[in-house]
């Protein structure tokens, strides 16, 4: 499936906005969005490895809805999900203008990646990453479908997560993962499991019936993003 590119200037004109870090508004907005409250502690979110299937950087584009692409009418196969949170800095002050991207399999479970060796099918109504800038008030959203869990070894299967990656000047790059609270696979995964026992609830994610403004039969969940300053 081909998916939406950059051209060299788009890229280089984003990268410098990233860098310069000049504040700017999440590109899309979900009817219905409502800040989480700032948690009492804002301890770092765990780091966890991007994984082989990182799409490039090149590739992002600012587009948070990876549900359905441009002249398709059909959308992504897969229960769909409203990710929202708010990126904050250690202090738990929001970060304005962060770069946040996200990338995952669909819901068979298969990457869009030319390394992703799962014979399971790809599916050409599906975005597979997207990329978003927080408003001025540290927020962020995401509408995107639960991915497919998939086998990573003998014995091993991943269960479903999404790949997250934040940018801002000032701030150390965050790359991490999040998944989904309840899920069996959970217990026995074993890059989930090398977050320490006291820092997994920051990485799992409870989903709930989003309500009204939302998709219908379409989930919630929340999940704050806290960054590590360099000053």
């Amino acid at each position: 499936m081909n998916q939406t590119t950059l051209n060299p200037n788009q890229h280089i004109n984003r990268r410098n906005f990233l860098r310069i870090g000049l504040g700017a508004t999440a590109t899309g907005a979900f009817l219905g969005f409502l800040p989480k409250a700032v948690a009492e502690t804002c301890g770092l979110t765990p780091p966890q490895t991007p994984g082989p299937f990182y799409p490039g950087d090149e590739n992002f584009t600012a587009d948070n809805d990876l549900t359905r692409l441009p002249g398709r009418t059909e959308r992504a196969l897969g229960q769909v999900v409203y990710i929202q949170g708010k990126v904050l800095g250690q202090d738990c002050g929001p970060i304005a203008g962060a770069n946040v991207e996200i990338w995952q399999a669909a819901a068979s479970g298969r990457y869009n990646h030319g390394r992703d060796p799962n014979p399971a099918p790809l599916d050409p109504n599906f975005r597979y990453w997207g990329e978003t800038f927080t408003d001025n008030e540290g927020n962020y959203s995401f509408k995107t479908i639960i991915p497919g869990a998939y086998p990573a070894g003998d014995g091993w299967s991943r269960p479903p997560h999404i790949h997250v990656r934040v940018a801002k000047l000032g701030f150390e790059e965050l790359v991490t993962q999040m998944y989904f609270k309840g899920h069996p696979l959970n217990e026995r995964d074993l890059i989930l499991l090398r977050v320490p026992a006291s820092e997994r609830d920051r990485v799992v994610v409870d989903f709930q019936p989003a309500g009204l403004g939302f998709e219908p039969n379409s989930l919630k969940g929340e999940f704050d993003l806290t960054l590590k300053s360099v000053r």
